[in-house]
């Protein structure tokens, strides 16, 4: 059997983007009905003791404020119906005489939350004294009209069901199709057609300069992460005139056709499997006797998981289970010890394999120690918020099919799958059949492609080397395309680095923020 990560890296699929040219400088944002300030309040309520939720730094979650912005759910018609943006921040802590603006932040996905981002502390204390930290579901996650379409993990598990990625079978073939059609249909009745024609980047956007002119600021400072650097790229050509600072980090492709993408990232995680495989095998504990032959003992441990699956938070670990929290580490180097060793305890089978597990199963769906809230088991592939269940999937999916053209012919997605499968043993098919419903997905229109923001101010892109996910050619890419871009480069592994602490890369961004002093051209960052 050949094994994909189907439901550990279902998240790690990102926009592909094709379509048509590019947009022309907008008018700046005002909120539905004009612009307004957003009502802020506590985003946690203290109990009848005045005690503030034991999750997290207690005085940063004191400080942390919730608020929604109403903004038009189709631009066109700026007074039909509306969408409320959810929206976070913690003040700037420096004072009045310190304050810059705000700081808005974008996690990526699609379909990751802003404000379950800002939950945490981020970035240093100088940006944290300068700016108010800022964050907002998109259209379609969260608290922003979050929704489910219906059974992902059934489409999931027909992925999983295919015994030879390779070489797909006809009646391996009709389940996908079924699963896709079924999943796409499921969204489309759930939310309604009109409503998945206004999810994609080009409304989101325009949300974003709504939320810009309602923060009162007249000029956008921004941080973008994987998608979220399409989200400031788009921003930058759309509205130039109100663009103060962007970072992109973990640049995604905006120009080429969705396969050649889908292929692209599977090369990424593969690469970065190689590096790990590597480092592992240098020295220290390691499963792997050398780089050429760990594929091959790293298909023994699945196979061994799958004959006799053990347990990670209460969630059985089979081959497939166990290579999607392999991809998900892949995305810190700082995991890498951590994930040698839990790989070296269960092909050894040792008592300790349990609690390793149980570690790597909390590190890569970030649940420190806490049951998985992801809705493993209760068949919608969502997670429950305030008792409703949300599609963990729905608007990743969602905002792709929008964004891009794509094939309605599933036999090019198998096509695609079988050549990737060919070439990225763990880590390629399930990035395509992921994009299968949007064959099925009602019309929309498409994201721009060719835009060069060439009217903004100076932009800086963030590449890592080593990145699984988003690889370092796109950073490339994108820094050229962009005609006022700067890129910085991080010669280590990892998806995405600004504001982990690494001086190197955090210093000239952080003066870039604070001063608008760009990055010297081609700073490039060692390893650790």
């Amino acid at each position: 059997m050949r094994y994909t990560a189907v439901r550990g890296l279902a998240g790690a699929a990102l926009l592909l983007v094709t379509g048509c040219t590019a947009f022309p400088a907008q008018e700046p944002g005002e909120g539905a009905g004009g612009t307004a300030a957003i009502d802020w309040e506590p985003c946690h309520g203290q109990d009848e003791e005045g005690a503030l939720p034991e999750d997290g730094d207690p005085e940063w979650t004191a400080a942390l404020e919730c608020g929604t912005l109403a903004v038009p759910l189709d631009h066109d018609d700026p007074d039909g119906e509306t969408i409320d943006i959810a929206l976070a921040r913690v003040p700037a802590s420096g004072g009045a005489d310190r304050r810059i603006g705000s700081l808005v932040v974008n996690p990526g996905g699609p379909g990751e939350s802003g404000v379950e981002m800002l939950a945490y502390p981020q970035f240093s204390d100088g940006v944290r004294e300068a700016f108010d930290l800022v964050a907002f579901d998109p259209r379609g996650v969260g608290g922003s009209g979050g929704f489910a379409c219906g059974d992902w993990d059934g489409f999931a598990t027909a992925q999983m069901m295919v015994e030879d990625p390779t070489a797909v079978t006809d009646a391996e073939m009709e389940r996908l199709e079924n699963s896709a059609r079924t999943y796409a249909q499921a969204c489309t009745e759930t939310v309604g057609a009109d409503f998945l024609a206004e999810i994609g980047t080009v409304n989101v956007v325009r949300d974003l300069d709504m939320v810009r002119a309602a923060l009162g600021d007249d000029a956008l400072t921004y941080v973008g992460y994987s998608y979220g650097t399409y989200i400031g790229a788009l921003y930058a050509e759309m509205f130039p005139g109100t663009t103060r600072a962007l970072v992109l980090d973990g640049a995604v492709e905006t120009e080429r056709p969705n396969l050649e993408v889908a292929r692209d990232q599977a090369e990424a995680f593969q690469a970065t499997w190689e590096l790990f495989v590597a480092d592992c095998s240098a020295g220290g504990t390691c499963p792997f006797s050398g780089p050429e032959a760990a594929d091959e003992e790293m298909t023994r441990i699945l196979d061994r998981l799958d004959a006799d699956p053990p347990t990670a938070r209460g969630t059985a670990v089979d081959g497939a289970t166990l290579l999607g929290m392999v991809g998900l580490a892949l995305y810190d180097e700082t995991s890498w010890t951590e994930l040698a060793r839990t790989l070296d305890a269960v092909a050894e089978g040792s008592e300790e394999s349990g609690e390793l597990l149980d570690a790597l199963y909390d590190t890569t769906y970030g649940l420190g120690g806490e049951e998985e809230d992801a809705g493993e088991g209760d068949g919608t592939g969502g997670e429950q918020e305030g008792g409703a269940y949300l599609d963990a999937e729905a608007a990743l999916t969602a905002v792709n099919c929008a964004d891009r053209v794509d094939p309605t012919d599933p036999g090019a997605y198998r096509d695609a799958a079988e050549a990737i499968a060919e070439q990225t043993p763990f880590f390629g098919p399930d990035l395509v059949w992921g994009q299968l419903p949007c064959a099925y997905w009602p019309d929309t229109d498409t994201a721009p492609t060719g835009f060069t923001a060439a009217d903004a101010p100076p932009l800086v892109v963030v590449g890592t080397v080593g990145d699984p996910a988003t690889p370092y050619a796109w950073a490339e890419e994108l820094a050229g395309q962009l005609e006022t871009a700067t890129l910085v480069t991080y010669e280590g592994a990892g998806h995405t680095v600004y504001g982990y602490g690494l001086p190197c890369v955090d210093d000239p961004i952080d003066a870039y923020l604070l001063e608008e002093r760009v990055p010297d051209a081609g700073l490039s960052c060692p390893a650790l």
